[in-house]
């Protein structure tokens, strides 16, 4: 009777344990004070139509991207510190703004949190079907996350995320190609051969000097994506 007991019990608590160690809490969250005071700035400008709509966190919201694209309307839609459960949280403003083309980069604030690629990876998927079911016409690319330099980082929860961060970006390259859209690498300009950024390129290791925004927007220009 007590081997019948305890086998049972065993396994009860094996199961248990195993299904602890599986489960990955997941922070959604994204609504603090400066997330929702971009916001407020840009529920009043929703109503003004744009050619092309810049959207990710902080690395897009530093371009001066109107000025770097003077002959088109430009929107930058970036809000620091945001990750993809915020940009899902404000499609409906951008969706009213009718832009040509949407150029998204999204993923690094997820990845510094733990989230893991799966869930950035779902986020991303329902960003692209809410916008290919209201913006029909509208070119979508999905930029690859930026790598980081590990030298320069300043950022604790950020170190050790470079291998994620290629993980993340197979996974966007992937979905690209699901979903028939241009997957932008800009590894090809702003990485070293080691896969980190490049160290003149940045001042604390993840978000970029302005001769990297002169680079990139070059680079869009001569993929003849801009």
């Amino acid at each position: 009777m007590k081997k019948q007991f305890f086998l049972p019990l065993a396994f009860c608590l094996l199961t248990a344990m195993g299904y602890a160690q599986s489960t990955v809490k997941i922070d959604s969250s994204y609504a603090n004070w400066y997330y929702q005071a971009r916001v407020d700035l840009f529920n009043l400008l929703n109503d003004v139509k744009v050619d092309i709509v810049f959207l990710g966190n902080s690395i897009t919201e530093r371009g001066e991207w109107h000025e770097l694209i003077p002959k088109k309307r430009i929107a930058n839609r970036g809000i620091g510190g945001d990750n993809s459960f915020g940009i899902l949280a404000r499609l409906d403003g951008i969706i009213a703004q009718g832009p040509s083309r949407i150029f998204m980069m999204v993923g690094i604030n997820d990845l510094g949190r733990g989230l893991p690629v799966s869930v950035i990876v779902n986020n991303y998927r329902r960003i692209i079907e809410r916008f290919q079911s209201a913006l029909p016409k509208t070119k979508i690319y999905i930029q690859s996350v930026l790598p980081l330099n590990e030298e320069l980082l300043k950022y604790e929860y950020l170190k050790g995320k470079n291998v994620q961060v290629k993980e993340l970006n197979d996974e966007l390259k992937k979905l690209s190609l699901q979903y028939k859209l241009d997957y932008i690498n800009l590894h090809e300009i702003l990485a070293n051969q080691q896969g980190q950024l490049i160290k003149r390129f940045t001042i604390d290791g993840i978000h970029l000097k302005t001769e990297a925004y002169l680079l990139w927007v070059e680079y869009l220009k001569k993929k003849k994506f801009l």
